[in-house]
């Protein structure tokens, strides 16, 4: 069971969780498109993630809610214009900023606490490997779309190189 005051916090500082994922990108010399944005606009396209996180560690893992969260931000990063490997690597520093809140605001001092620790930061790391598979798949479903609609790409070609089963397509 994950801590109360742990849940209570991803959910009343995903602001303040926000502001710290934003000093780790302004650090990041790869996030050329983040690092575009303001100082508010990184915080507010982050900041949900974290009541997500916390519902996950309260509730267990919804697929469907936590998909759906994860394949919006894969595409529309997609359509702003963003690569795909910037927006695993701010999902990545995202992640970063919960273990370390973790093991420094929830430091264990006994091995129970050591191991119950373990055991969230195993939960935590889940979710955002999870997010990135979703967005992976957002993201890919607006490419396949834009080149089927506006570049005129076959649909053969396209179901040789689209391998994946994107949420829209129909059987």
């Amino acid at each position: 069971m994950v801590d109360r005051i742990l849940i209570d916090d991803f959910n009343l500082k995903a602001k303040q969780f926000a502001a710290k994922w934003k000093n780790l990108v302004r650090k990041a010399p790869h996030l050329k498109h983040y690092n575009t944005l303001s100082d508010d606009a990184l915080i507010g396209i982050n900041t949900g993630m974290y009541p997500l996180l916390s519902k996950t560690l309260d509730r267990g893992l919804d697929r469907s809610v936590t998909g759906g969260f994860f394949v919006n931000i894969g595409k529309t990063r997609m359509q702003e214009g963003y690569p795909l490997s910037e927006v695993i690597y701010a999902v990545s520093l995202a992640q970063d900023v919960t273990i370390e809140y973790i093991m420094t605001e929830f430091a264990p001092e006994s091995p129970v606490k050591m191991y119950h620790s373990m055991d969230v930061v195993s939960k935590i790391s889940e979710f955002f490997l999870l997010g990135c598979f979703y967005i992976t798949k957002g993201y890919l479903e607006v490419v396949y779309t834009k080149m089927k609609s506006h570049d005129s790409v076959s649909e053969e070609l396209l179901q040789r190189y689209f391998k994946d089963d994107f949420f829209f397509k129909q059987e």
